[in-house]
C-alpha cells in the first residue's frame, strides 16, 4: 500500500495555521524585583538603641486642620434616657480614630453638678428635658462655674424647636443639635467647634486679664509720677507754717489719663505750678504726659520764665511726635508763685486762666490774661508764641488751676457746667480750707450732672499765699 503521506497533495495557504505573534517586552519595572534588603551586621556589643517603630496616635484636629490637643477630649453626657447616651457614646467611638474621646455620662443637672465638681470635662453633651430641671436651667448653672472649670456645652434634643436653640444660644451653648438627626460625623463636628471656641475664649480672657494686669501696673506707675506731697517755703518749715500751701484732686475716666500737674520748688521763696491736658485718654495720653514730664526736666534752666518753658515744651513735642501720622496736642499752664515778692507770672498754652480767690472781697475772677492772646496748644506750630502775665497776689488769695474736664461736664439736657458754674460754685465754699473747697467742688459738679460720671479728666490744683516772705 503506498504512503498516504507521499499521495496526499499540498494544503493550500488560507489552511495554514497562523504564526503567533512574538509577544510585546515587558516593561523593565514590571519585571524587575526589589532588590532584596541589605542587612548590615552590627558590631559585637553593640545594642539597638532606636525606640520600636510605633504608629502615632492620631492628633485632635480643629475645622481648619490645625492641631488642637493630642489628649483625647474629655465629655459628660447628661441624659436621663440611657439609650439615647449609649447612642451617643457609640458615635462618638465610631469616630475615635480620627477623634479620640473619653465620654462617661449621667442622667440628672445634680449628678452632673456633682460629676464636674469632682473631674472637669472639656464638652458637656446636655439633652434638653431632665428630670426635675431643664437642660437650660443647667445651662445657666454651669455658665456660672469658675473660668478654669467651664465646659463648652451642645445642646440635644428630640425637638427641633427654633425657640429652644435660639435660648440655649443665648445662654452660653456653643451648638444646638437634634437627635433625630444627628450621625457621627455632625456629632464629633460640633464637639470639635465647641472645644475650639472654648480655647479661643480662655486665650481671650487671659489676654484681658494680662491687659489689665498691665494697665493697673501702668496706672500706679503714672500716679507715682504725680506729687504725693508738696514742698514748703521756706524749705525745711513745718507745712503748717510754710508760706505757700497747695492741694489737689486728680479723677481720671480710665486707667492712664492724660491730665497732669506738678509743683516744683524754684528757691526758697518761689514754685512753679504746672498743669497740662493732653489730647484723648489711654495708653497714647499717657505716654504724651510722660514725655511732657521728662522734657520739663531737660527744660529746668527755664523754669523761672513760664514764656520760655511753653515754648521749649512745644519745641519738644512737635520733635518728638514729628513721625506720628495721628494730631497730637496738649494745653498748658504755667505758673510762677512768688512769696517773696506776693505775685504771680504766667503763660498758657489753650489753656483756661486759673481763678483767683480774693480774701479781701471775697471775689472770685480769672487771672487777668496777657497782653496779647494766649498761645496756642502745645505740639500745633512750629512758631507758636507764649507770651506771660503777671498778677499781684495779697496774703489769703487763693489761685484754682484746673483741666477742662471739670467745665466740660455736662447735665442730662446736654448743658454744661461751665467756668461759671465752677466760679459760683467755688464762691458759696470760700470759707472752706483748700482741700474741702476742692471737694465742695466736685460735688456741686455730681449734684449737676445727677450722680453721672465725668467724661474726660478731672484735675484740679490749689495754691493759697498764706503769708508773704521777708
Amino acid at each position: 500500500m503506498p504512503d498516504a503521506s507521499a499521495t496526499s497533495s499540498p494544503r493550500p495557504a488560507s489552511a495554514r495555521r497562523p504564526t503567533p505573534p512574538t509577544p510585546r517586552r515587558a516593561h523593565a519595572s514590571s519585571r524587575r524585583s526589589p532588590p532584596p534588603r541589605r542587612i548590615v551586621p552590627k558590631p559585637p556589643g553593640s545594642t539597638n538603641s532606636s525606640p520600636p517603630c510605633r504608629r502615632p496616635r492620631p492628633r485632635l484636629k480643629d475645622l481648619k486642620g490645625k492641631t488642637v490637643n493630642e489628649a483625647p477630649v474629655s465629655l459628660l453626657i447628661v441624659d436621663d434616657n440611657r439609650m439615647d447616651a449609649l447612642l451617643v457614646e457609640q458615635m462618638l467611638k465610631s469616630v475615635e480614630r480620627q477623634v479620640p474621646t473619653a465620654a462617661r455620662s449621667v442622667e440628672s443637672a445634680e449628678q452632673a453638678l456633682e460629676e464636674l465638681a469632682r473631674q472637669p470635662c472639656d464638652v458637656v453633651l446636655l439633652d434638653y428635658q431632665l428630670p426635675g430641671a431643664s437642660g437650660l436651667d443647667l445651662l445657666q448653672r454651669l455658665q456660672q462655674l469658675p473660668a478654669g472649670q467651664r465646659p463648652a456645652v451642645v445642646m440635644l434634643t428630640a425637638s427641633g424647636s427654633e425657640a429652644i436653640a435660639v435660648a440655649a444660644m443665648k445662654q452660653g451653648a456653643k451648638d444646638y443639635l437634634r437627635k433625630d438627626l444627628l450621625d457621627p460625623m455632625t456629632l464629633v463636628r460640633a464637639v470639635m467647634t465647641a472645644l475650639a471656641q472654648k480655647r479661643l475664649e480662655a486665650q481671650v480672657a487671659a489676654a484681658e486679664a494680662q491687659r489689665a494686669e498691665d494697665l493697673g501696673m501702668a496706672r500706679e506707675l503714672q500716679r507715682a509720677l504725680l506729687p504725693q506731697s508738696f514742698p514748703c517755703f521756706p524749705p525745711g518749715v513745718d507745712p503748717q507754717r510754710s508760706a505757700l500751701a497747695f492741694c489737689r484732686r486728680y479723677r481720671p475716666t480710665s486707667d492712664l489719663s492724660g491730665d497732669f500737674f506738678d509743683v516744683l520748688p524754684l528757691s526758697d521763696s518761689e514754685a512753679g505750678l504746672l498743669i497740662c491736658d493732653v489730647m484723648g485718654h489711654g495708653v497714647r495720653a499717657a505716654l504724651v504726659m510722660a514725655m511732657l514730664r521728662a522734657f520739663v526736666q531737660e527744660l529746668r534752666c527755664s523754669l523761672r520764665d513760664p514764656a520760655a518753658l511753653l515754648s521749649g515744651l512745644n519745641t519738644a513735642l512737635r520733635g518728638a511726635l514729628r513721625q506720628s501720622s495721628r494730631p497730637l496736642f496738649a494745653t498748658a499752664l504755667y505758673l510762677v508763685l512768688d512769696a517773696r515778692q506776693g505775685q504771680a507770672r504766667y503763660a498758657r498754652a489753650g489753656h483756661p486762666l486759673p481763678l483767683r480767690l480774693e480774701a479781701a472781697t471775697g471775689r472770685v475772677a480769672p487771672l487777668p490774661p496777657a497782653p496779647a492772646a494766649g498761645g496756642p496748644a502745645l505740639g500745633l506750630f512750629a512758631d507758636a508764641a507764649f507770651p506771660a502775665a503777671a498778677a499781684a497776689l495779697d496774703p489769703g488769695d487763693r489761685l484754682v488751676l484746673f483741666t477742662d474736664g471739670l467745665i466740660e461736664a455736662a447735665d442730662a439736657g446736654g448743658r454744661l457746667f461751665g467756668e461759671e458754674g465752677l466760679r459760683e460754685a467755688l464762691e458759696r465754699h470760700l470759707a472752706s480750707p483748700c482741700e474741702r473747697l476742692l471737694d465742695a467742688v466736685l460735688e456741686e459738679v455730681r449734684r449737676f450732672t445727677a450722680g453721672g460720671e465725668f467724661v474726660d479728666d478731672v484735675c484740679l490744683l490749689g495754691a493759697e499765699l498764706r503769708r508773704r516772705l521777708p
